[in-house]
C-alpha cells in the first residue's frame, strides 16, 4: 500500500512538473503573440486547461502528503505543495502581465493599421482624383482624334470627288482626242490625195506645155524653112 503511494506521488510530482513547463511556455506564447485577439483567446483557453490540470495534481500531491504515516514525509510533500502552489500563483501573475503585454501590442498593430488605412484611403482618394484625371485627358484627346478622323475623312471624301471629276475629264480629253484623231487621219488622207492630183494636174499641164511649144516649133520651122 505505501509502496502504491509512493508511485502516484512520483506520478504527480512529475505532472506537475510538466503542466508547470507547459504554462510556462504558453505565457511566453502569450506575450510573443501580436493578434488578432482570436489567437490570444485561444491560448488563454489553453492556459485556462493547464493550470486546472495543474491545480487538480497539486491537489492530489495535497492530499498524498496528508495520507503519508510518518510525520516527516508528510511535512516534506507538504512543503513541496506549498512550492507548487506558490509558483502557480507566480504563473498567474505572469499570465496576467503576459495578456496586459499582448493587449497593449495588439492596440498599438491596431491603431498602426487604422493609420495605415487613413493613408491608403488617402492614396486610393488621390489616386481617383489622378485616374479621374487621366480619364478626362484621355477623353479629350480622343475626341480630338476623332475631329481629325473627320476632318480626315472629309478630306479624303473632296479628293475622291476630284479624282472622279479629273478622271471623267481625262475620259472626255481622250474622247476627243479620239475624235480629233480621226479628224486628223481624214484630212491625211485628203491632203495626200490633193498632192496626188496636184502632182498629176502639174504633170499634164508641162506635157501640154511641151506639146504647145513643140507646135510652135514646127509652125516656125515651116515658115521660115519651108523647103526643109
Amino acid at each position: 500500500m505505501a509502496a502504491a503511494r509512493d508511485v502516484h506521488v512520483r506520478i504527480c510530482s512529475q505532472e506537475i512538473v510538466r503542466f508547470d513547463l507547459q504554462v510556462k511556455a504558453l505565457i511566453q506564447d502569450i506575450r510573443d503573440c501580436s493578434g488578432p485577439l482570436s489567437a490570444l483567446t485561444e491560448l488563454n483557453s489553453k492556459v485556462k486547461e493547464k493550470f486546472q490540470q495543474l491545480r487538480h495534481r497539486i491537489q492530489e500531491l495535497e492530499q498524498s502528503a496528508k495520507e503519508q504515516d510518518r510525520e516527516s514525509e508528510k511535512q516534506v510533500l507538504l512543503q513541496e505543495v506549498e512550492n507548487h502552489k506558490k509558483q502557480m500563483l507566480s504563473n498567474q501573475t505572469s499570465w496576467r502581465k503576459a495578456n496586459l503585454t499582448c493587449k497593449i501590442a495588439i492596440d498599438n498593430v491596431e491603431k498602426a493599421e487604422l493609420l495605415r488605412g487613413g493613408d491608403l484611403l488617402r492614396q486610393r482618394k488621390t489616386t481617383k482624383e489622378s485616374l479621374a484625371q487621366t480619364s478626362s485627358t484621355i477623353t479629350e484627346n480622343l475626341m480630338g482624334i476623332s475631329r481629325m478622323m473627320s476632318q480626315q475623312v472629309q478630306q479624303s471624301e473632296e479628293a475622291m470627288q476630284s479624282l472622279v471629276n479629273s478622271s471623267r475629264t481625262i475620259l472626255d480629253a481622250n474622247e476627243e482626242f479620239k475624235s480629233m484623231s480621226g479628224t486628223i487621219q481624214l484630212g491625211r488622207k485628203l491632203i495626200t490625195k490633193y498632192n496626188r492630183r496636184e502632182l498629176t494636174d502639174k504633170l499634164l499641164i508641162f506635157l501640154a506645155l511641151a506639146l504647145f511649144l513643140a507646135t510652135v516649133l514646127y509652125i516656125i520651122k515651116k515658115r521660115l524653112f519651108p523647103f526643109l
